[in-house]
Formats: structure tokens, C-alpha cells, sequence
């Protein structure tokens, strides 16, 4: 499974599945062009042989119903859920947090202190009245014992003994109830219960032991914590068997919201559109030759358009609604997308410096080191609405001239002249232009970089093959890009069936009617012409 940094291996889903590569089928050749994968690909959309297992299904359209949607959102809720405990490995319950001023933080605090005032005015009375008290107690017994395995036989009858809430109640009749004593059992079993980070909180309840209201007030927040901790620790415990079976499990729920939900690929169907009519764009039109029948439509094949959709999610618009197999992971795909885009103006800007000072800086590991990491810091939070990207760039340079020189000057060569700092400033802050020619190379180079990982038989193999132009960046890169084919690997096993249904409708049954021709559409790559042409390999 892949967690976090992790890269998992490209797992097929079924031999009908155009996003899974099988990597053991032998005598496949690597073109999307071989009459071999037209062949195959169309059969395998065709066909009605399909694996009823991995081929999903959904109801004929219907009026949704509120019952529908309550029970749309709890699928969705759970499997949200369930991708993140498998995905993210740092995955953990915290107790809320709300905010100082908010309305909700105000009514939580009046509530809470009008019960405490009442629980005190109790205790104070004469004689002291127990009520609220024994709720209390009868709670946090309550709390104990979900605490306790199922084969803690003996501490359950001890905390049932102790904790008798008749016989307390009974003590309470006659004013002869030890509320102190019962307190001090309690914190002795919360510290056998309680996790070692929470030895020092349950040790710190001795110390509020002289008022019972605020001791009572100390033991339910310790508690409240050891149950964030029973929670997180039944995670960790869940989450290998959430592993073993996270593709069948995520797919099943979403099938069950599509069932529910017959609109729920509407944006998954225009996003594989999308990149459809992009790859057609830049294809052959049908006059040309681009297949073995003349004016014959030539199709781009599955896997590459799976992979231009994939390749669009890096530049994708935050206004723009996600695709909804993708939802789960939309955050770590939008950071994703910042850090690249953030590493790209930091290559953009080194591969400026490099070309400006030729060999006077070359074979300086430290002093690349340095230069990358000073542009990272203070291009930090460049995505936000407020920050200025040019002022940004202008303090960058202005550091680079400054490390530049002092790094010149060490080694015996004249510092930077005023002309050349000009220069290197001018040409730095022009990556901020949409058409700049060093922007537009990095920008290519790395679209080409993650085309080429997307259509490998193994991309963790060649996370670290960058390339030329991109290798001041390389480590960053190749984590950023090891993060994100973990999780397009993953999304691929699970949606691959769904991906599968929608291309065929995509591509076949949706398709303009062609001028009679006695050969079947082809299945083609983009022409050489076209920037795509990295992809054109499938494992």
C-alpha cells in the first residue's frame, strides 16, 4: 500500500482495465500504435466477458431520495475515512479544538460551568446532596470499563466492586459516602490504564484533590485523553488489515454511492474527456495517414490517454470541481501541485544562474546547495492570495548576487559587476511571464518527466532520471514525483474498472460516426510532432 513517500509496485486490476499495465504479458509490444493493443484494447472495451468482481455497475437513472443521500454521505464519510487511515501513516485522532472568540467555544463553556456551579452548590449543601456526583462516578466507571480487553476479567469485577453504583448510592442516603477515597481509586486505575505519555497528567490529578468539583473537572479532560489514545491505538491496529484489503473495500463503497448516485462520475467523465480531446488535438487529422485505412479516425490508446489525465491533475484549477475518484486524495494532490510548481521557479532561477556565470560556479556542490536552498526559503508560501511572486524574485536575486560574489571572491575571481547583476536580475524576475523561454523549457521538461514515470512498467526505478536542466532539483523532485505515483498507483488499482467503462464510452460509443471504411478505428499514439511522445511506452 502506498503510505505517504512510499511507492508501491503497479499492481493490474484486470485484463479489461486500460489504467493497470500488466507487466507479465509476454509478446506485447511497448508501441500504443502495434496492431496488437488496437486490437486488444477495443476487444477488452467491447466485450461482454467482462469480470463481474472488477467491473462495476450502475443503476438506471432515478429520482434520488433524501434516504439516498443520507446514505450516499455516510459511504462517502466512511471511505474518506478509510483512505486516510491506509494512506497516511501520521493519521491520528485529536480532541477538537475550537476557536477562542467562536459562538460554539462561547455555549460549550457556559454549559460546562453552569453544570460545574451546580455540582459545587450540591456538595456544599447540608446535608451534601450526591446526585450529580454519582452521575459522575457512574460515567466514569462507565469510561473504565471500555478501557479493558475483553480478558481483563479481574480488574472488571474489581471496578464493578469498587464502582457499585447502588451501594454508593445507598452511602449517599446516609451522608456516609468517601467521595475522596472513591477519587483515589480512580486515578490508581486510570494510571494502570493509562498510556506512558499520560503518566504525568494522571500523577498531576493528585494535586487537585483539595476541591472536588475541579478534581472531578481534571479526571473527565485525562480522560477524554487516554480515549484519543484507545482511539489512535485501535487505528494502528486496523490499519494492516485495512491494507490487505483497501482496493476491494474503497471500490465496493464507491460503487455502493454510484448505485446511489447515478451523477457521482459526472466530473470523473469530464476530466477523461478532457484529456482525451487534448491527445486528439494534437493528433493526425483523419485525411493523413495515421493507420492502414485511409481517412480512418485514429484514437489515442487508454493507457496514454489515463496518463494525460493523471498529467492534467498537476496543473489543475483549485476552482475547478476534482474528479470525484480522486476526492479522497484532493488535498495531497493540490500540496503537491504547489510544491511543484514551487520547484519549478527554483530550477527555473538556478538553471538562470548557471547559464549566466558559466564555469566560474560549476563543480561547487555547497555552493549549489546553498543557492537552491536560499531561493526555497524565500520563495516559501508563494501560493498564497497576498504574496507577491516579482518582489519575491527581486529579493532572491539580489541574495544570489550577494552569495555570488562572496563566493567568487574566495576563490580569486572578480566579484559580479554591476552590468551582470543587472542582467541576472532582469532575466530572473522575467520567469514571472507566461511565454518566457527558460520557464517554458522547465515547465515542458517536467511535464515530460511525469509522463515518462506514469507510462514506466516500474517508475520507482527512475524517480532519480531527471531530465537535463532539472538536476539542481533532482532530490526534491524525485519525492515529490515518488509521493505522487504512489498515489496515482494506488487510485489506478482501485477506479480501474470505473476508468475502464468511461473510456469505452469515451471512445467508442460516444464517438462522431466516420466515412465507411472497411478497418475498425485505430487505436494511435500522438505523431511524433506532438510534446507527448515520452508516454508512448506502456509497461
Amino acid at each position: 500500500m502506498p503510505l505517504n513517500d512510499e511507492c508501491s509496485s503497479p499492481s493490474s486490476v484486470s485484463a479489461e482495465d486500460p489504467s493497470s499495465r500488466n507487466d507479465g504479458s509476454q509478446g506485447r509490444s511497448h508501441s500504443l500504435t502495434s496492431a496488437s493493443d488496437t486490437d486488444c484494447s477495443r476487444e477488452s472495451f467491447t466485450s461482454d466477458s467482462s469480470s463481474k468482481t472488477s467491473s462495476p455497475s450502475s443503476s438506471p437513472p432515478k429520482n434520488i431520495t433524501l434516504d439516498d443521500m443520507m446514505s450516499s454521505g455516510k459511504d462517502l464519510s466512511n471511505l474518506t475515512l478509510a483512505h486516510e487511515i491506509i494512506v497516511n501513516r501520521d493519521f491520528h485522532v485529536e480532541p477538537p479544538k475550537l476557536a477562542q472568540n467562536s459562538l460554539e467555544k462561547l455555549v460549550r463553556d457556559t454549559v460546562h460551568r453552569a453544570y460545574w456551579d451546580v455540582l459545587a452548590s450540591e456538595l456544599d449543601a447540608q446535608p451534601p446532596v450526591y446526585g450529580h456526583a454519582i452521575k459522575l462516578l457512574e460515567e466514569i466507571k462507565e469510561i473504565l470499563l471500555s478501557f479493558l480487553n475483553p480478558g481483563a476479567n479481574r480488574m472488571r469485577t474489581q471496578i464493578s466492586e469498587v464502582l457499585d453504583m447502588e451501594l454508593i448510592g445507598q452511602q449517599a442516603a446516609s451522608d456516609t459516602v468517601d467521595i475522596q477515597g472513591l477519587a483515589s481509586y480512580i486515578i490508581s486505575t486510570m494510571g494502570k490504564l493509562c498510556a506512558p505519555v499520560r503518566d504525568e497528567e494522571v500523577k498531576g490529578l493528585q494535586e487537585a484533590r483539595g476541591n472536588v468539583v475541579t478534581l472531578f473537572k481534571e479526571m473527565f479532560r485525562v480522560l477524554d485523553l487516554m480515549k484519543m489514545d484507545v482511539i489512535n491505538f485501535t487505528i494502528q491496529g486496523l490499519r494492516p488489515e485495512l491494507q490487505r484489503q483497501s482496493v476491494e473495500y474503497e471500490r465496493a463503497k464507491f460503487q455502493s454511492i454510484l448505485e446511489k448516485t447515478p451523477s457521482a462520475l459526472d466530473h470523473t467523465t469530464s476530466w477523461i474527456r478532457g484529456a482525451l480531446e487534448e491527445l486528439l488535438g494534437v493528433m493526425s487529422p483523419p485525411g493523413q495517414s495515421s493507420g492502414p485505412g485511409k481517412g480512418q479516425r485514429a484514437l489515442p490508446g487508454p493507457f496514454l490517454v489515463m496518463d494525460t489525465a493523471f498529467l492534467r491533475i498537476l496543473s489543475w484549477d483549485p476552482a475547478t470541481l476534482f474528479p470525484e475518484t480522486l476526492m479522497t486524495d484532493e488535498g495531497r494532490l493540490l500540496a503537491i501541485q504547489k510544491e511543484l510548481r514551487q520547484l519549478e521557479v527554483v530550477a527555473q532561477v538556478l538553471l538562470i544562474v548557471y547559464s549566466a556565470m558559466g564555469g566560474a560556479i560549476q563543480g561547487l556542490p555547497s555552493l549549489a546547495e546553498r543557492l537552491k536552498r536560499m531561493t526555497c526559503v524565500l520563495l516559501e508560501g508563494m501560493h498564497s492570495p497576498d504574496f507577491a511572486l516579482e518582489e519575491a524574485l527581486r529579493g532572491v536575486s539580489a541574495q544570489l548576487c550577494v552569495e555570488l560574489s562572496r563566493s567568487l571572491t574566495e576563490r580569486g575571481y572578480p566579484a559580479l559587476s554591476p552590468a551582470l547583476q543587472a542582467t541576472l536580475t532582469g532575466q530572473v524576475l522575467s520567469v514571472v511571464q507566461e511565454g518566457n523561454p527558460i520557464r517554458s523549457l522547465v515547465e515542458e521538461r517536467v511535464r515530460q518527466y511525469f509522463l515518462s514515470l506514469l507510462s514506466a512498467p516500474a517508475p520507482q526505478s527512475c524517480l532519480a532520471t531527471v531530465p537535463a536542466g532539472l538536476t539542481s532539483v533532482r532530490p526534491e523532485l524525485a519525492s515529490l514525483a515518488g509521493r505522487f505515483m504512489a498515489l496515482v498507483d494506488f487510485n489506478r488499482r482501485v477506479y480501474g474498472p470505473f476508468y475502464s467503462r468511461i473510456l469505452k464510452k469515451l471512445m467508442f460509443d460516444d464517438m462522431p460516426p466516420q466515412p465507411p471504411s472497411s478497418a475498425p478505428p485505430t487505436v494511435a499514439a500522438p505523431t511524433k510532432e506532438t510534446p507527448s511522445e515520452t508516454a508512448a511506452s506502456p509497461s
